[in-house]
């Protein structure tokens, strides 16, 4: 289960401290002019060392694109990159070679695989998300040429939330501090929580913000190809993600109908909307051509640089403290990764809904 996606396919590989993480991405539309400086400011909102809330690994993320463009145009052909892991410290990880971390993917690897690579958890690294940002920068652009543009940001980190439901924010607010918060009230907030965390040797979690502008109605398959569900695995499949909801989500668990029912008009270009989106831009599965609107939950991390009970490979029990660089919040970083799994499930979708016409 290493490839995302049906007609649009990414499949990735590599490991946390391996020589590189890379992908092949099949199905991109063919003779398309890339922007690859949209592909490196998508791998720098991702990076590591971004700022003093982060972790301190030094990753260039430089993509190296060894097949599939040629003269800054795709060929059609399946394109094959890799981004080169360049600041390993692989002795941090020494003391967890035989025990196990809790909440990390260290069990359940040997586990189903009888061997596991410790170094930074291996395969099980958030480092693997950098590949999903370069397929998502390549999806994105897809989009945008298409009128159709997807925007994430930080709504929650910690005890501290920004009012409201799913809104509409500039790129330029979302990115005018680290936490990547468009609300600079909640944002310095938010920053103080996380510096709060760090200094008592903890971590924090918090809910990224998702809307996607444009997308037209009759996107998504019926019964098990909703297009929520979709969104919804490919979310859950970030790494340290609790939680989806879309529209109103568990909110609307404590509506009445009359308070949750979108009501359609047309104008009198026949164009049809909605006048309320508590539904999320997705009814029956399928996109009705409001925005969707979807927020994901993040946990805290389980890697503190403090004593943690466990057990190890002898199931003897144990106190490990794990050394190394790491997030105390990864929910700024995370922001990047969302929009970039949205790009590549809706360009997918938007592949699958034209098959389905044929």
């Amino acid at each position: 289960m290493n490839t995302f996606g049906t007609l649009f396919r990414l499949t990735d590989f590599g490991e946390s401290h391996g020589p590189a993480i890379g992908g092949v991405i099949d199905g991109m539309v063919p003779d398309f002019t890339v922007d690859m400086d949209f592909i490196r400011g998508a791998l720098g909102r991702r990076r590591p060392g971004q700022s003093r809330l982060t972790t301190q690994r030094r990753e260039a993320d430089e993509v190296r694109f060894l097949s599939g463009i040629f003269e800054g145009r795709t060929t059609g052909t399946p394109i094959a990159f890799v981004i080169e892991n360049s600041d390993q410290r692989s002795a941090d990880y020494s003391e967890v070679a035989r025990a196990f971390r809790p909440c990390h993917a260290d069990y359940t690897y040997r586990a189903k695989y009888g061997h596991r690579d410790y170094r930074g958890g291996g395969r099980a690294s958030a480092r693997e998300t950098a590949v999903r940002v370069v397929g998502g920068a390549l999806a994105q652009q897809v989009l945008a040429a298409k009128g159709i543009t997807i925007t994430a940001y930080t709504s929650a980190i910690g005890g501290v939330a920004m009012s409201g439901g799913v809104g509409d924010y500039s790129a330029d607010a979302i990115e005018a501090n680290p936490v990547r918060c468009p609300d600079a009230a909640a944002a310095a907030l938010m920053e103080q929580e996380i510096m709060a965390a760090k200094k008592a040797d903890d971590t924090l979690g918090g809910v990224i913000s998702c809307t996607i502008k444009g997308l037209p109605a009759g996107v998504g398959e019926p019964i098990f190809g909703k297009l929520q569900a979709m969104l919804a695995a490919a979310m859950m499949s970030i790494n340290a993600a609790k939680g989806f909801e879309y529209g109103d989500g568990f909110a609307a668990a404590t509506m009445r109908g009359s308070e949750s029912v979108d009501t359609f008009v047309s104008d009198s270009e026949g164009h049809v909307s909605t006048l309320t989106n508590h539904s999320g831009g997705i009814q029956g599965g399928i996109s009705n051509g409001m925005p969707v609107t979807f927020r994901v939950a993040f946990k805290p991390i389980a890697t503190m640089p403090r004593p943690l009970d466990t057990i190890d490979v002898d199931g003897k029990a144990t106190v490990i403290e794990v050394g190394g660089r790491h997030d105390c919040c990864v929910v700024p970083r995370a922001v990047p990764v969302v929009e970039a799994m949205a790009a590549m499930t809706v360009l997918d979708a938007l592949m699958l809904s034209c098959a389905t016409k044929l």
